[in-house]
């Protein structure tokens, strides 16, 4: 390996921000966003749900039909904050409540987050709208019972 090359490496590993297009910035406002979703939902605040994503969001889940294929359920921005704050996340005892949030990456404008809750895993896709990071997207799966 090249001198030039080794001081590159170097530089790279001690110097990780040259390896992200992420600022500190940007990570807070993303995961505040993730969290505006998921402590949202918890806590039955459709006004926090709403501020967390995009009019034009889509939430999807593939489940599987009673014929045995696939099927793509569909929930719109809407209908999540009106679960919301119908209260369907409240009907989680606080002790069980679980909000691990995760950042997998943040590009520019896009990023992807995962949400561990206490029943399911959501993948987020975030975007930075407007100035403001919201929820455009989120494909989740439930977590096996028991």
């Amino acid at each position: 390996m090249t001198k030039a090359a080794w001081v590159l490496g170097g530089a790279l590993l001690t110097c990780p921000s040259l390896l992200s297009a992420q600022s500190a910035d940007d990570s807070a406002a993303v995961r505040a966003t993730a969290l505006d979703y998921i402590v949202g939902w918890y806590s039955g605040n459709g006004q926090r749900m709403e501020r967390a994503l995009h009019p034009q969001l889509a939430k999807r889940i593939v489940r599987t039909g009673p014929d045995g294929t696939s099927i793509l359920n569909n929930m719109t921005a809407k209908e999540l904050v009106e679960a919301t704050a119908g209260g369907y996340g409240t009907r989680t005892p606080p002790a069980e409540q679980q909000k691990d949030v995760t950042i997998l990456d943040i590009y520019e404008n896009v990023a992807c987050v995962k949400i561990v809750a206490r029943d399911w895993i959501d993948y987020l896709q975030v975007a930075r709208v407007d100035g403001r990071w919201m929820i455009i997207n989120v494909l989740w799966e439930l977590k096996p019972k028991g």
